[in-house]
């Protein structure tokens, strides 16, 4: 696709839906960016865990906030994943924002407006050339209203929960079905009950609920979509 022509493609929806992994393969396919804005979110919640912002699972906003004047977030491009990590000031931190831990604290820090804020305009730099796939909460009604392609994800939270509950076994951490699915429910209801950018589907963007999709059939679901979108 030329660049006179390459667009912003916003991805949102619920947690454990696959989102990211779609998202990478869609940029990996056009040749676009990929940016993984829940794991600059999770980012910020594991800096703020480990500088004693949040203890035994209580959030101290007034600290979170403090904290963000000292995290520079950035992503390189990891040639043996085929995909970017990510990199707080300057320390790789791709696999430690993927625990239990982190996943238990992520949507109490994100719904922080100041939190929201400075990670939204990072994001709008980020975009700011277009041939881009964002992938999130909020990126199709707050972060690029006016991007061309939009859709929203989904899936059955029992389904989300096995999938994420397999990867995490996979990575050899300790956790049960039970307290993953409870995870994925309580952010459900927090990600769409927040204040600021609660989770909701923009007006204009397509429902893909993967729950029984392979991966191949939500490729060729996406490329039948955006050959419409070119042509129009």
């Amino acid at each position: 696709m030329s660049d006179n022509r390459k667009i912003i493609i916003a991805i949102d929806g619920h947690s454990s839906c696959g989102k990211s992994t779609f998202a990478k393969a869609i940029a990996a396919r056009l040749g676009y960016i990929f940016i993984d804005t829940g794991a600059m979110y999770r980012a910020v919640t594991l800096y703020a865990l480990e500088h004693g912002a949040i203890r035994s699972g209580i959030v101290d906003e007034e600290a979170v906030v403090a904290l963000l004047d000292q995290i520079a977030i950035t992503f390189r491009f990891n040639p043996e994943r085929g995909a970017s990590d990510i990199y707080v000031n300057g320390e790789l931190v791709e696999g430690r924002i993927r625990t239990i831990e982190v996943s238990n604290c992520v949507s109490r820090v994100s719904a922080i407006p100041a939190v929201r804020r400075k990670l939204v305009a990072m994001q709008q730099e980020m975009g700011r050339r277009r041939g881009v796939v964002m992938d999130g909460r909020d990126i199709g009604t707050v972060v690029f209203p006016d991007a061309e392609l939009k859709i929203f994800m989904t899936a059955d939270p029992a389904v989300r929960a096995r999938r994420r509950y397999d990867e995490l076994c996979a990575k050899g951490q300790h956790v049960t079905l039970d307290e993953i699915e409870r995870n994925v429910r309580e952010r459900d209801r927090a990600d769409s009950g927040r204040a600021i950018s609660p989770l909701r589907r923009a007006d204009d963007a397509l429902v893909l609920d993967n729950s029984r999709m392979t991966v191949e059939e939500q490729m060729a679901w996406f490329m039948d979509l955006l050959q419409l979108k070119m042509k129009n």
